[in-house]
Order: C-alpha cells, then structure tokens, then sequence
C-alpha cells in the first residue's frame, strides 16, 4: 500500500508545482510579451479553468496520501521532516482554496465585465500567491529529502 501512496502524493505534487512552475516562469512572460488584456486576461481564465480542477484533486490526494503515510509510520515515530512537510502541505492548500474560491471567482468577473483593470490586479495578486507557494513547494522538497537521510 505505501508504493501506491508515494506514488499518488509524488505525482499528484509534480501535478501541482509543476503546473505552478510552467505558469509562472513560462506562460505568465511569454503572455504577458505577446498579448493585451483583452487577450491575456480571458487566456489566464481559460487555463486556469482545467488546472484549477487537476490542482484541487492533486491537493486532496496529496493531503489524504500524506496522512496516510503519517498514520501507517505514526505521528510520533515519523521524522520531524514529515511534520514540517505536512505543515507546509496545509499552507500551501490554504493559500490554493483562497486563490480558488476567493480570487480566481473576482478574475473572472471582471474579466465577463471587461474590467481589464481590476482583472490585472486580482491575477498580479493570484501571481504573488503562486510564487508564495512556489517557495513553500521549494521548502517542501528541502524538508523531504532532509527527513530521508
């Protein structure tokens, strides 16, 4: 049973930080380069539409997976790594449910209202959160392989 939630807490991790990274690092210049608002704006829209649902099952499964595995080695016996990623994992979950049912519902107001202003300020905020939770996702990893050896 453990192979089978490592994998899923792994590749449900590589779902998520990598999507963050492709976003941020990749997409987010190249779109803000090439397009105008009225272009960039619906686009970020459009692509957080399906990255936002992989992202939400990627954090249920990561947190369900990771409890898991605290729960089979127990909280006591587990590496203070362990505790310092699943703080970290919860972090990171609040600051994906505010940005999902806080901001990104705000982004596509204004975007349906063509308030391309006010739809620049609430993606420039969802952009700081990510690259919040870029840093925390780097700390993770650190933790992780910190509490393996």
């Amino acid at each position: 049973m453990r192979p089978i939630l490592l994998f899923l807490h792994l590749a449900s991790a590589i779902v998520w930080v990598g999507g963050m990274f492709f976003a941020y690092f990749c997409l987010r210049p190249a779109a803000a380069r090439l397009l105008e608002p009225p272009q960039r704006l619906p686009l970020w829209v459009a692509v957080f539409d399906p990255f936002f649902r992989f992202v939400a099952v990627a954090v249920v499964l990561i947190l369900v997976s990771g409890v898991a595995m605290l729960l089979q080695t127990g909280f006591a016996a587990a590496p203070v790594g362990w505790h310092v990623m699943f703080a970290l994992g919860l972090a990171m979950a609040g600051v994906f449910v505010y940005i999902l049912l806080g901001l990104y519902p705000k982004l596509r107001r204004h975007c349906d209202d063509c308030a391309w202003p006010a739809a620049g300020a609430v993606l420039n905020r969802i952009r700081q959160l990510v690259a919040v939770n870029l840093v925390l996702a780097a700390c993770t990893v650190l933790a992780a392989v910190s509490a393996r050896y």
